[in-house]
């Protein structure tokens, strides 16, 4: 099991650690202390259970739990500290699953936990919609089609796993070494060659002129950004 723990007290993160390490003694656990980051975790991690802080220094608990459920329905717990019932309230409106209020009694946080997991086992990320890019292109993330002009583009699946990742990261810049890693895998974060003859490719095939691009944007030193043009 993979846990991510979004919280900004370490403390608290070595408290999480300790109990869950009792009942999963074989667990991954992954402390955060920033939401933003946070939220690029769960994509690229894929965790089993999402543990957050209700007062991240960086983000509302709100606006972390929108974000993270317009991609995924990973069980959610919410770490509540120094909150109403009506705040509890807002956070499970938006998404979360479950909360436990600090500092907190290691049963019960466990107790929580295990329920959670029981009766939300089998959720995770969301069936994938059809999505259109602009007025030319569409992609059918569940059937892993791409057209352009309602014309099928025949993608490679490396082609087609490198255009999904950057699409439902769009705006955000994507380093090469997150890019290989979500792609090609962990032992291929050096080569950098890859991401670069992959994204021309894509180019080739969807940009109308691949020395121009407009929607596989280089950012210059650190990665590819992907631009949605109206």
């Amino acid at each position: 099991m993979k846990v991510l723990v979004i919280e900004s007290d370490q403390r608290v993160v070595r408290d999480v650690i300790l109990c869950l390490n009792v009942r999963y003694p074989g667990a991954t656990v992954i402390p955060i202390a920033e939401g933003a980051k946070g939220i690029e975790m769960v994509e690229t991690e894929e965790p089993d259970l999402v543990m957050v802080d209700s007062s991240l220094p960086d983000i509302d608990s709100l606006d972390l739990i929108g974000k993270i459920r317009e991609f995924s329905n990973v069980p959610m717990l919410i770490l509540s500290e120094a909150q109403t019932d009506m705040d509890r309230t807002r956070e499970l409106e938006a998404g979360a699953d479950e909360y436990v209020t600090k500092p907190f009694n290691h049963i019960e946080l466990l107790v929580r936990v295990i329920a959670l997991l029981r009766r939300t086992q089998g959720l995770g990320f969301k069936p994938e919609p059809i999505v259109s890019i602009n007025s030319q292109i569409t992609i059918n993330f569940a059937t892993h089609e791409v057209l352009l002009s309602g014309n099928q583009v025949k993608l490679t699946p490396i082609e087609y796993k490198l255009l999904s990742h950057l699409v439902r990261n769009g705006g955000r810049v994507l380093s090469h070494r997150a890019l290989l890693e979500k792609v090609w895998g962990p032992e291929y974060t050096n080569d950098h060659s890859f991401v670069k003859k992959y994204i021309y490719r894509l180019r080739c095939k969807l940009e109308s002129d691949a020395n121009k691009p407009r929607m596989l944007v280089t950012e210059r030193g650190v990665g590819y950004r992907f631009v949605k043009h109206i």
